[in-house]
């Protein structure tokens, strides 16, 4: 009787042991791949590669000279620019569930529609949330300050703690402080008020523009595979605003080794 009671103990405690990989959906979970890519860039600390595979938890990072172009598993595209870092922290295609993170960089999202209930789609970064259900938009982050332009459908960003929107073209929701930001119009998430106060003000073309080029990876570029223009449908404002405006709204980048430096919006990447 002792004898068999102890073999059962073993047992039990094996099975026990096997249990929280069992209970854990996120082991292995596949996510998508990377489509594209400009060296240097890392997975996980180490060196990307082309039609490499993505899972949940996974973390891309570039230098001053990477970009990545990952495809995830419900046709999202992720395009990440240069100084930047992106975590997978879930990616459900069955039942379109995804959330980034980001702590800094830019990542271009061209998300497919969403039409599962309870579906979601969040980038988060230190200071904002950002929400769609079908869209093309920026996210940008640095120097505690959240850029989010959106390209073409309409994005959600609820600013997180004490932070607060800036040069803000956007629709604050009632009843909440989440701020929609439709096709053409950009917001700025900050807990630092600006010398010149809060604005409400459009998006010139050419931050636009700059957005978008940050994002990208040129066809052609030595370390790539073949690249497929994106499909783009924005607002288009008038010269005068976007004269006046431009002076004072740029997209900032990261210089090599994480010091960041201001870049104009109309020069290139």
């Amino acid at each position: 009787m002792m004898l068999f009671r102890r073999f059962t103990a073993v047992v039990l405690s094996s099975l026990l042991v096997g249990l929280p990989a069992l209970a854990d959906p996120q082991t292995g979970e596949s996510a998508g791949q990377i489509n594209a890519l400009i060296p240097a860039a890392t997975k996980n600390s180490k060196a990307a590669k082309a039609k490499d595979e993505l899972n949940w938890n996974d973390l891309l990072q570039t230098d001053h000279a990477g970009r990545v172009r990952a495809g995830l598993k419900d046709g999202s595209i992720l395009s990440l620019g240069s100084d930047s870092e992106l975590r997978i922290v879930q990616h459900d295609g069955a039942a379109q569930q995804t959330a980034l993170e980001m702590d800094f960089g830019k990542v271009r999202s061209q998300v497919v529609k969403i039409t599962k209930p309870g579906g979601k789609f969040e980038v988060k970064t230190p200071n904002a949330v950002i929400g769609v259900i079908g869209t093309d938009f920026y996210v940008g982050f640095e120097s505690n300050r959240t850029t989010v332009i959106c390209y073409n459908g309409q994005v959600l960003v609820t600013p997180l703690g004490n932070a607060t929107a800036s040069n803000n073209s956007g629709q604050t929701s009632s009843g909440s402080n989440a701020i929609a930001v439709s096709a053409g119009q950009m917001v700025v998430i900050t807990s630092e008020v600006p010398p010149s106060g809060f604005q409400t003000s459009s998006t010139p073309p050419e931050v636009l523009q700059t957005s978008l080029s940050s994002t990208d990876i040129p066809t052609g570029g030595g370390n790539t595979i073949a690249h497929h223009g994106h499909g783009l449908r924005w607002t288009v404002i008038g010269v005068a605003v976007a004269v006046g405006l431009g002076l004072g709204i740029g997209l900032t980048v990261t210089g090599g080794g994480g010091r960041p430096k201001t870049r104009a919006p109309n020069s290139n990447p």
